[in-house]
């Protein structure tokens, strides 16, 4: 460990800038100023990330929309780039993000997006390749944590939640990072990185937090976590649009096909294999 260097604590947002300059057609975040009128339309382009939430909207939504006459068209990009799509209105709609990620690229980035229903959420966890439970942390163990904004928060949460940290009193936990702990007992040496190089390069820690979508494209057995987070309101995964969008007929009928009686059906249907058996489903 002595020869692997650590991280600077930075975010992704920074490189937000960049993915808006990808999306233009002539448009610009003015377009999504809370007042705009919503655009009524049949035709939805979603954001298609690389994962399980995508593959549920696919499989368990769209049939149900299509029945109502939608269709839709797939822009795959990755989460920085699917949000200023929708700033910039070439994508309608995202299902691949929790509210405390798109908090951070709304202030970031100036950006007007909303949050509007939670749906089915795998857990963040932590997982190990030297230890077989969490409670063999020791001192000076060093713990590698996601680089982004909110999973960051996320994964200081889970480590409060197991009595690794205590946080500051006030902390919020949508923002929660390095700053914010109070008492670290076990001297733990954190190391924030890229969720994705965490699930790559696990061995070289003692632990690491992953979010339940790496898990699944990491190819990573689930049933090995040694801890699944609590999923507090700021880190459930949601339906997210352009809020000057928030009223229209067809987000109405995206978050009615999360919420129906159809889709919880189909899930238990299809909820049968070691990795869906994680989904953590919505009260609504």
């Amino acid at each position: 460990m002595k020869n692997l260097k650590k991280t600077a604590v930075t975010t992704v947002f920074a490189a937000v800038f960049a993915a808006i300059g990808l999306t233009g057609c002539g448009k610009t975040a003015d377009n999504a100023v809370s007042g705009s009128v919503a655009e009524e339309k049949t035709t939805i382009v979603y954001g298609k990330g690389v994962g399980p939430y995508s593959e549920l909207f696919e499989d368990g939504i769209i049939p149900i929309l299509e029945k109502k006459g939608y269709t839709f068209t797939a822009s795959e990009l990755d989460l920085n780039q699917a949000d200023a799509a929708i700033t910039s209105g070439d994508v309608d709609l995202s299902v691949e993000q929790h509210t405390a990620y798109m908090d951070a690229y709304n202030e970031q980035a100036g950006g007007h997006l909303v949050a509007l229903s939670k749906i089915p959420t795998v857990p963040a966890s932590i997982f190990s390749e030297k230890h077989d439970s969490i409670d063999e942390i020791g001192d000076g163990m060093v713990v590698a944590v996601p680089q982004d904004a909110g999973n960051q928060a996320r994964a200081y949460v889970m480590l409060q939640d197991i009595g690794w940290i205590t946080l500051k009193e006030g902390t919020d936990y949508a923002t929660a990072s390095t700053e914010d702990i109070d008492q670290n007992p076990h001297n733990l040496e954190f190391y924030e990185l890229q969720t994705s190089y965490i699930a790559t390069s696990l061995s070289d820690f003692d632990y690491g937090v992953i979010t339940g979508s790496i898990v699944y494209n990491a190819g990573i057995d689930p049933s090995t976590a040694l801890f699944n987070e609590n999923l507090s309101d700021s880190f459930w995964l949601q339906v997210v649009v352009d809020e000057k969008n928030k009223d229209a007929q067809w987000v109405k009928d995206v978050v009615d096909a999360y919420q129906s009686d159809e889709f919880l059906t189909w899930l238990e249907e299809h909820n049968s294999s070691e990795y869906n058996e994680l989904w953590s489903i919505p009260k609504y």
